[in-house]
């Protein structure tokens, strides 16, 4: 997805509340994506930028869209990072510039490995599930995956298994004994909790990643919090379980995985080490270079915003200043 704000723009949001020493309770704030979709972005903010090497997750819906596009995001490029697209409603076709065109329905995975650098767009078909509804995110590459090879892949077949009155399904990484099929650069996980009833599910984790969990749908409490759909709980590291809660229905994603120790420069669509890179990647997409062309897409491809008069510095997954 293209991003529409400038990194130098994040703000604590209002309401953000400390939890315990561990744990940040992060409500999200709403941000334009394409001509008529609005995302809750939960990563990056102020008090937490990462978990693991999760750099960016949006949270969209659920949408009544019967009436109305869907989503419409041109092409676009990444540099630096996965996309990672799930749905819980809707339907969207991913186009790129390695000539993949994919639809991806609710259930499914596709994970898009930018590599050096690749161009994609992201459509509803023109016809469509009346509701759109899932979430969008981004992992950080580390050195060497971010100047390897372009990648995509589509997974409709995850895995699957029910733990008491919740069903899991395993996006990424391993959990619980299962492992996902979808490749990763980084120790990580992304698991589906769907909650079958009001008791307690304990779940395991591992004392060395960072996690957190975001509401989808439905209310539930984590570590004793209670939170709402569009709101991201971070728990931190350090724990070997956490028990969840939650009305039937309740779905809920962990995310989690080893913090990701190398300082970033995000910048619009590019995840990258210096202002230079960045520069260099934004150079590249407007003169035609690198990036390649989406296949079966037409449109004319989103311009690059202007770069911000002051230097770009990478940040640490704190948010520290580096260089």
């Amino acid at each position: 997805m293209e991003r529409t704000e400038s990194m130098l723009a994040e703000t604590r949001p209002p309401g953000v509340a400390d939890v315990d020493p561990g744990s940040v309770l992060l409500p999200g704030h709403d941000v334009p994506l394409g001509r008529y979709t609005t995302v809750r972005r939960l990563l990056p903010q102020r008090p937490r930028r990462m978990v693991g090497a999760w750099c960016f997750v949006d949270h969209f819906g659920p949408d009544d869209v019967a009436q109305r596009p869907g989503m419409e995001v041109p092409p676009h490029p990444h540099t630096g990072l996965q996309t990672v697209t799930w749905l819980l409603d809707g339907e969207i076709i991913h186009r790129d510039s390695l000539g993949n065109v994919q639809a991806i329905r609710p259930g499914q995975l596709n994970v898009m490995t930018s590599g050096h650098g690749i161009a994609h767009s992201e459509r509803s078909p023109a016809t469509h599930p009346p509701v759109m509804h899932g979430v969008q995110l981004w992992v950080a590459l580390p050195d060497p995956a971010r100047a390897g090879a372009a990648d995509f892949a589509h997974h409709a077949d995850l895995p699957r298994w029910r733990d008491g009155d919740v069903d899991a399904t395993l996006l990424v990484g391993e959990f619980a004994g299962q492992r996902s099929p979808a490749v990763v650069h980084t120790p990580l996980v992304g698991v589906q909790l769907e909650l079958g009833g009001a008791a307690p599910t304990t779940l395991p984790l591992r004392p060395d990643f960072e996690y957190a969990v975001l509401a989808m749908s439905g209310s539930a409490e984590a570590a004793g919090v209670g939170f709402e759909p569009g709101a991201l709980l971070y728990l931190g590291s350090g724990r070997r379980e956490v028990t969840v809660r939650g009305g039937a229905g309740a779905r809920l994603l962990l995310l989690g995985g080893t913090p990701f120790e190398e300082p970033l420069v995000m910048w619009w669509n590019f995840v990258g080490r210096s202002h230079e890179e960045v520069a260099a990647a934004r150079e590249d997409w407007m003169a035609g270079r690198r990036f390649g062309v989406v296949a079966d897409d037409a449109a004319s491809p989103l311009p690059a915003p202007a770069l911000p008069t002051t230097r770009l510095k990478a940040r640490d997954r704190n948010g520290g200043l580096h260089g």
